[in-house]
């Protein structure tokens, strides 16, 4: 059994960094066609590459895809933050460019995960 959970966890993280990666192409080449067209602040491709750095795959593929429907006329669009579902590391060293992500509580055991652009990493 803890055979099979191993393998999962390695499984879950290369289709992480994988899914990752073609977000990054994606942002790198394919938004600039529609530039500044997403109703919403991150837009949505930033919001999924980082819900699918901090979160589970399962959770973020569910939240990245309810954000693309809402991304239309429909809906107001604005300020939404992905909130990280559970904290599970801290960092060792703390200081402003050593920090990737600000987490703001938002409810309980929740964070919003806001960007930092003074991260040099």
């Amino acid at each position: 059994m803890k055979n099979f959970t191993m393998i999962l966890k390695k499984f879950s993280h290369v289709l992480k960094q994988l899914l990752l990666k073609l977000l990054w192409l994606y942002q790198k080449f394919f938004t600039l066609i529609g530039f500044g067209s997403c109703r919403y602040y991150p837009s949505c491709s930033e919001y999924a590459r980082l819900n699918f750095e901090n979160n589970s795959i399962s959770s973020a593929f569910y939240h990245s895809f309810t954000r693309i429907l809402r991304c239309n006329q429909l809906f107001d669009g604005g300020i939404d933050y992905p909130e990280l579902e559970k904290l599970c590391h801290r960092p060792a060293k703390l200081n402003v460019d050593s920090i990737k992500y600000w987490l703001v509580p938002s409810k309980k055991n929740r964070y919003y995960i806001i960007k930092n652009f003074s991260y040099k990493g």
